[in-house]
């Protein structure tokens, strides 16, 4: 099976987050051809490993198999190649896969983990069982669209509540604020919080960013509500707790809250071996290398101050497509992303 065939197999079958187990069974197979051994952990991942059992040094390329949810045909147009996770994140995957079995036969003291967590779409399941069972490699690429060019260093972090509001049904003519309303004032409370907390700042990476991702009102005759679900993305230096107990303040036992699981901000220093390492190789292609800071979330946020070893995120795709329906990667750039990542991999190695 040759490179794109690989990748066309992986975004073949669906895997939204929660439902991985169909992949996770046919990476474990083909990662086994090619020479790993391949295994899925306690909470699912699987976990490839290539080189050395006894190696004294460890790197760690950490994907995720699970995509958002929404079926894109499989096709290819143009040099494009269409489906969901081509870039989010089924294609860097299949790159650290491709990547790290090219590398091994100069596997000497090295042993590369490939990953492919599951829920990192979900508040990040498998990631957090890494974080809390995998000693800390000696380093880590996470696999996240950057374009081929890109070396991402950090993420906004993230807070995820739940608002619901039930009460007795009421005349819309009688005086009694209605749930929908009580919703839409403690959204606009959020609101204006951020705006004042970001004081005019205007890159994004740097501003509390709020987002409405769901509002439903409901009804049986005798009582009336409303569910909300918020998303709110953090800069660096905002605690995830300090935010949430202001929340909670302004809901004063008018409706309940349900928080998920947070992700603080995160950001890697820029001069570390895997970044000199990338960097080269990306020259080396006749890329122009360039870093970036995200304004979403990655399992980077989860491991990266856990483990406290140099990491960056990095793969092949253009993330503005990430959970479009336009989602598709560029083959080329594909083809690209694999040979940089093989490239920097020799390099840490032969380091």
């Amino acid at each position: 099976m040759d490179d794109i065939g690989f990748l066309e197999a992986l975004l073949a079958i669906p895997s939204p987050s929660g439902q991985e187990d169909a992949l996770a069974g046919y990476l474990i197979r083909q990662m086994t051809v090619m020479g790993f051994e391949a295994h899925r952990d306690e909470a699912g991942n699987v976990i490839g490993a290539i080189g050395d059992p006894g190696a004294g040094r460890v790197i760690v390329l950490l994907g995720h198999m699970d995509t958002v949810p929404g079926l894109i045909p499989l096709r290819e147009d143009g040099g494009r190649l269409y489906g969901r996770g081509a870039v989010d994140a089924k294609g860097p995957l299949a790159a650290f896969v491709l990547a790290a079995a090219r590398t091994a036969p100069l596997l000497q003291g090295t042993r590369i983990l490939v990953i492919g967590a599951v829920e990192e779409e979900a508040h990040g399941r498998g990631a957090r069982h890494l974080a809390r069972t995998m000693p800390a490699p000696d380093c880590t690429i996470i696999g996240e669209p950057s374009d081929w060019e890109g070396i991402t260093l950090g993420y906004k972090g993230m807070l995820t509540v739940d608002y619901r509001l039930s009460q007795p049904a009421s005349h819309s003519a009688g005086l009694q604020i209605g749930p929908a309303e009580k919703a839409v004032a403690f959204w606009n409370t959020l609101m204006a919080y951020a705006s004042t907390t970001n004081g005019g700042r205007s890159d994004r990476f740097d501003t509390l960013d709020p987002a409405l991702r769901e509002f439903r009102t409901f009804a049986d005759g005798l009582n009336e509500g409303v569910e909300m679900n918020i998303v709110v993305r953090l800069p660096p230096g905002r605690e995830a707790g300090t935010l949430q107990g202001t929340i909670q303040s302004w809901c004063n036992g008018t409706g309940k809250l349900k928080f998920y699981p947070s992700d603080a901000p995160f950001q890697a220093d820029k001069n570390t071996p895997v970044v000199r390492a990338m960097l080269r190789a990306i020259r080396a292609h006749g890329g122009r290398p360039r870093f970036k800071l995200k304004t979403g979330t990655s399992d980077m946020n989860i491991v990266g101050p856990a483990w406290g070893t140099p990491i960056i995120a990095y793969g092949p795709g253009d993330s503005a497509l990430d959970h479009t329906p336009e989602e598709h990667i560029l083959l080329e750039e594909f083809h690209r992303g694999v040979d940089v990542l093989t490239h920097a991999l020799e390099t840490l190695i032969e380091a």
